[in-house]
C-alpha cells in the first residue's frame, strides 16, 4: 500500500472518529476510464497562497452538455483535506448533468484551525467567481456541497458568504464569496448548543478526536509567534462565529441537509435546529432524515443524487416561455 500522507493519516488514532465522513467523498468507481470520458480534469489549480503554501483545487468540466453552473465540492472530513481525497465519485454524478465541479482542498488540520479553513473556502469561491468566464459558468449560479466538516464549511459559505472589497488590490478579493444553493450531509451547525442547549463542544467530548482544528491561535506582534487563545470569552465568540446557525438570515440560499437520526458524532439536533431557523427566516430548506443511520451509511451514493436534484431545482434556469 502506498505510504502517502493521506494513508498515513487514515492509519492514525484519529481514524475512527472521521473515517466515514471522509469516506463519502472517497468512493472510487469501478471503471475510471469510463468516468474520464465524461469530463476533462484540470489538477492543482492554485486559487490562493498563504504562509508560502499554495491552496489548490481540481476543476472537472463536462465533456459535453455543460449547463453553465458551478458546484464547489468541499474536500473535507474532520476538517482534514487532501488532494488524494478527490475521487471520481461524487464528481461523476454532477458532471453527468452538466455541472462544472470545483473540488476544493483547504488548508488542513492539524496545521490550520477552523477560522483559517473557513477563510480558505471564501477565497476559493471568490477565485471561481472571478474566473467564471474562463470556466464558462454563470458567476451568479454557484452551489456548494460536502459531508460532515465539508457540510459545515458549505453552510458557512451559505450563511456567511461575504461581499467583495471594492478597494482591494487583489482583483479576486473584490468579488463576493456568496453561493446560490447549498446541499450537504450531517453538518455541525452550532458549537455552543451541540446536541442540546448550552452544550459547549470545541474539540472535547464527542469531538475529542478533533482538538487541533479548535486550537485557536493569534499572532503576537511583540514576540513574533502564534500564541494559543486561552480567554474563555474570546473562545466562545470564535465558536459563535464559526457556527453557521449564528449567521442565518432571510437572504440565505436554498439549503438541503441529509442526516442520520442515529448519528453520535454530529447529533441530528444540529440539522433540526438549523433548518428550523432557516425556515423561520423564510429560506427554502429541506431536511431528509435517514432512520437508524449513523455518521455515514452504506447506500450514501444514492443520496448524492438528491444533492444533484436540489441543484437542478434551485440553480437551473426555467425554460424560456414560448
Amino acid at each position: 500500500m502506498p505510504q502517502n500522507g493521506l494513508l498515513q493519516f487514515l492509519n492514525s488514532p484519529m481514524k475512527p472518529a472521521w473515517i466515514l465522513a471522509l469516506a463519502s467523498l472517497c468512493v472510487p468507481l469501478a471503471s475510471a476510464a469510463a468516468s474520464d470520458a465524461q469530463y476533462t480534469r484540470m489538477e492543482d489549480v492554485i486559487y490562493g497562497r498563504k504562509h508560502g503554501m499554495a491552496l489548490t483545487m481540481d476543476v472537472f468540466t463536462p465533456a459535453k452538455d455543460a449547463n453553465g453552473i458551478g458546484v464547489v465540492l468541499v474536500i473535507s472530513g474532520g476538517w482534514f483535506s487532501s488532494h488524494e481525497a478527490i475521487k471520481h465519485f461524487p464528481v461523476t454524478e454532477f458532471v453527468a448533468r452538466g455541472y462544472t465541479v470545483f473540488a476544493v482542498v483547504h488548508g488542513s488540520q492539524p496545521k490550520f484551525t477552523i477560522p483559517e479553513i473557513v477563510a480558505d473556502m471564501h477565497r476559493a469561491v471568490r477565485y471561481i467567481r472571478h474566473h467564471a468566464r474562463d470556466y464558462k459558468i454563470d458567476p451568479d449560479r454557484i452551489g456548494v456541497a460536502g459531508g460532515s466538516a465539508g457540510g459545515h464549511l458549505s453552510l458557512m459559505l451559505g450563511t456567511a458568504g461575504q461581499q467583495g472589497d471594492p478597494d482591494a488590490k487583489d482583483p479576486v478579493a473584490r468579488v463576493s464569496s456568496r453561493v446560490q444553493a447549498v446541499a450537504c450531509f450531517y453538518p455541525p451547525t452550532d458549537f455552543l448548543n451541540y446536541g442540546k442547549p448550552e452544550e459547549y463542544e470545541l474539540g472535547h467530548g464527542v469531538l475529542a478526536d478533533y482538538r487541533a482544528p479548535f486550537d485557536f491561535r493569534e499572532f503576537d506582534e511583540g514576540q513574533k509567534i502564534f500564541q494559543r487563545i486561552t480567554d474563555e470569552e474570546r473562545i466562545r465568540e470564535i465558536a459563535r462565529q464559526i457556527s453557521p446557525i449564528t449567521h442565518v438570515s432571510s437572504d440565505d440560499p436554498p439549503t438541503l441537509i441529509i442526516h442520520g437520526d442515529a448519528d453520535k458524532l454530529v447529533p441530528i439536533q444540529q440539522a433540526e435546529t438549523f433548518l428550523a431557523k432557516l425556515k423561520e427566516a423564510g429560506v427554502p430548506a429541506k431536511l431528509v432524515v435517514r432512520p437508524g443511520a449513523e455518521h455515514g451509511w452504506k447506500d450514501m451514493r444514492r443520496d448524492w443524487l438528491l444533492l444533484v436534484d436540489w441543484f437542478d431545482k434551485h440553480l437551473k434556469k426555467p425554460p424560456a416561455a414560448p
